[in-house]
């Protein structure tokens, strides 16, 4: 027997019954059941990214995936023919040998194969395995097992994301809770031993912390809509030129100085089509990182701009906005990590989700976003959105 791994594809283009890309039989004994189907589908068992075993109703290894000998790092040659068990040797987490549980041949005959879990390979490497058991007839014996192998490091990595996000959560939630339950306790058990100005002060203290509650659970929520590929986009025509002014205004009003901030509109400028909420949302990060992480000047920049998407292709109409400040700017090695969750260019607050929230709601409009050094030394945040009528309004 034998099987066709991405090194052996060259040397067996002209060997019999090579139009059979996924067979693992030897070709002098003709294709067997799953050539056809893989043959049917134009596929080789080396094209898929999980790794790939199939044994035969004798429990013999018929076929073994370039991808299941890099998880195993074990070489397809050498486990072809092999018994199962042998070729892969499987444990469950108390160490029982999984086939010997399960016992795939045996059994009830009801049986239609095994949900995905994690097992060790020798020397304990976690893999996670799901089983397939196919039958000619049902409840008839087992005519071919298929196993499909997957690393664990993905899912891992899911797993530390979701922990970090879970502690992150926490944190930013105890400060503001435990401060609007102090307050609302205090008030309730001495009100009349306050004066007014005391109460004021507690009740805008207790605002401001429900506010913060609120921007958590939004930007949460975000998160949710982003990694699941359900953020909506509300299009309508947007002057973000005015919308840049608008959020200005609301900074200065909120004590910032006036001359801090230098707008430039380039124009005239396309008809851009976005949802006005999340633009605003987009503007409203960038600038409060501005003022709050960066130095002097923070300036904002709108102009028309041409890109390219491929280096052959026709140039596609945008409006970019660009964000500078003067301040210290992002360290070299820490622009490639601006936009993931929980980054932090400094330590004056913040829950590090915002720039990850700003590059969602880019990509979603079908744009881009970029960080870089500004010529006054500060950070440079420049995000491009296609303009134009949408598709479905034409």
């Amino acid at each position: 027997m034998d099987v066709r791994t991405s090194g052996a594809r060259a040397a067996d283009a002209h060997a019999p019954g090579a139009g059979l890309p996924g067979a693992g039989y030897d070709p002098g004994e003709g294709p067997g059941p799953a050539d056809d189907v893989m043959a049917a589908l134009g596929l080789h068992p080396d094209d898929l990214p999980d790794g790939l075993v199939v044994a035969d109703e004798t429990g013999r290894v018929t076929c073994f995936n370039a991808a299941a000998g890099r998880i195993t790092a074990t070489r397809p040659a050498d486990v072809i023919g092999c018994r199962l068990e042998r070729a892969l040797p499987l444990e469950d987490l108390d160490g029982r040998r999984w086939w010997a549980l399960t016992d795939p041949y045996g059994g009830l005959a009801t049986r239609v194969g095994q949900p995905e879990r994690n097992l060790l390979l020798p020397g304990g490497r976690e893999v996670l395995v799901s089983a397939r058991y196919v039958r000619e007839r049902p409840t008839g014996p087992v005519c071919r097992l298929v196993v499909s192998l997957r690393g664990t490091e993905a899912r891992r990595r899911t797993e530390r994301s979701h922990a970090e996000l879970i502690a992150t959560v926490a944190h930013e939630l105890r400060s503001p809770l435990t401060s609007v339950k102090g307050f609302t306790a205090t008030l309730l058990a001495k009100w009349e031993r306050f004066t007014d100005d005391q109460k004021r002060l507690m009740l805008e203290t207790v605002d401001a912390d429900a506010n913060r509650v609120t921007r958590l659970i939004a930007e949460l929520l975000d998160i949710s809509r982003i990694d699941s590929g359900r953020l909506e986009v509300r299009r309508q025509p947007v002057d973000v030129a005015a919308a840049v002014r608008r959020h200005v205004q609301a900074l200065t009003a909120a004590g910032q100085c006036a001359e801090r901030f230098l707008i430039r509109v380039r124009g005239p400028l396309p008809g851009l089509w976005a949802d006005p909420d999340k633009i605003d949302q987009v503007l409203g990060n960038l600038l409060e990182n501005a003022v709050r992480h960066g130095e002097g000047t923070v300036t904002i920049e709108v102009a028309p701009a041409a890109v390219r998407p491929a280096a052959d292709g026709p140039a596609v109409e945008r409006t970019a906005i660009t964000v500078s400040d003067e301040g210290p700017g992002i360290p070299e090695e820490s622009m490639s990590r601006v936009f993931t969750r929980f980054w932090r260019g400094s330590k004056r607050g913040g829950t590090g989700l915002g720039l990850y929230i700003v590059k969602g709601i880019v990509e979603a409009h079908g744009g881009t976003i970029t960080v870089g050094r500004a010529r006054g030394g500060g950070a440079e945040f420049r995000f491009t959105l296609p303009v134009g009528t949408p598709a479905y309004l034409v």
